[in-house]
């Protein structure tokens, strides 16, 4: 690979990367499809999957092709008027309610967390040292992305040669790029040193049990115990934190999944009066409907509002 291949590659993230070629290879080998391609095939693949795949999939599709044709100097197929038709027509006709991953409360945090520290304790007397290292790593992993608001790609990305430990304070976590980082600026987040639940002594504990010097912070442990250079990948988080809601017998743990953990802080940060900028800014939203789209409200029906206005005696009539 050239320097410059190099360069246009690392502009797009890895995840991204792989969605799109997953829907270049449907678009031809699944559905038959060619490329370059016309406005009049672009329609009938969606067309044939409005009833399969939801709206947003289908717009990945679309932005994939998109992309494909563009970087091959075709004209883009997807901006035809006849394909705007027809994906809002699917959306019209197969109106989908968008799902949203259950938010982790601090209560099943606290009980989680009391569980990967018994589990600990039991893998220790018992001499599974493999066993001990996914429990201390899964802790540091619910923690620091718990209380930092981090989605799955973040976490994963994280590297030990980006993270400063300030005794008594806290950490420092710089990532190079992020989701909102469209201009891979970089941004350093702080972690808080707590009283409990604390994420700074979690990660100090995994880092050192498992003797991390350098690379990814969670590394990827092999059947036998092994702690590899590879980490985690995004998607292998959400059997992972399923596994372990399941097995500290937290309820529906399929309900749960990366996202649970952003939604879980920004709900405790709203019931515990912070301001949405404050807010925002500490998990790094850069629009308020993003922002309110993870936060579930404590009174979420109004019941409490509603109830209170019923108690208070009305104004005898005049």
């Amino acid at each position: 690979m050239s320097t410059i291949d190099q360069y246009v590659s690392a502009a797009t993230r890895d995840n991204t990367r792989r969605s799109y070629q997953s829907a270049i290879r449907h678009f031809e080998e699944t559905w038959g499809g060619f490329l370059p391609t016309t406005a009049d095939s672009v329609a009938r693949y969606l067309a044939d999957h409005a009833e399969t795949l939801s709206v947003n999939t289908l717009r990945s599709r679309l932005a994939a092709l998109a992309q494909w044709h563009q970087e091959q100097g075709f004209a883009d197929p997807t901006k035809a008027p006849l394909v705007k038709k027809v994906l809002k027509g699917i959306q019209a006709l197969h109106p989908a309610r968008a799902k949203q991953a259950r938010p982790l409360q601090l209560e099943q945090l606290s009980a989680l967390v009391d569980w990967l520290e018994r589990a600990m304790l039991d893998a220790d007397r018992e001499g599974r040292a493999g066993d001990r290292l996914r429990l201390a790593r899964d802790r540091a992993l619910v923690l620091i992305g718990f209380w930092r608001g981090f989605r799955s790609d973040e976490l994963c990305r994280m590297q030990i040669d980006n993270i400063e430990v300030v005794a008594g304070e806290g950490m420092v976590i710089y990532l190079p790029r992020s989701k909102t980082d469209r201009a891979a600026r970089g941004r350093a987040y702080k972690a808080p040193a707590l009283s409990r639940l604390c994420p700074v002594n979690a990660y100090l504990d995994w880092v050192n049990l498992a003797q991390l010097k350098e690379g990814p912070v969670f590394a990827r442990i092999d059947r036998w115990g092994n702690v590899g250079d590879g980490a985690l990948r995004p998607g292998s988080l959400v059997p992972v934190l399923r596994g372990r809601f399941r097995a500290a017998g937290i309820a529906a743990p399929e309900q749960y999944s990366g996202h649970s953990l952003r939604r879980g802080f920004a709900t405790w940060a709203n019931a515990n009066d912070w301001d949405v900028k404050d807010l925002m800014e500490y998990v790094g939203w850069k629009d308020v409907r993003s922002a309110m789209r993870y936060i579930d409200r404590a009174d979420s029906f109004a019941q409490h509002r509603i109830e209170s206005g019923l108690a208070t005696k009305s104004r005898p009539l005049s």
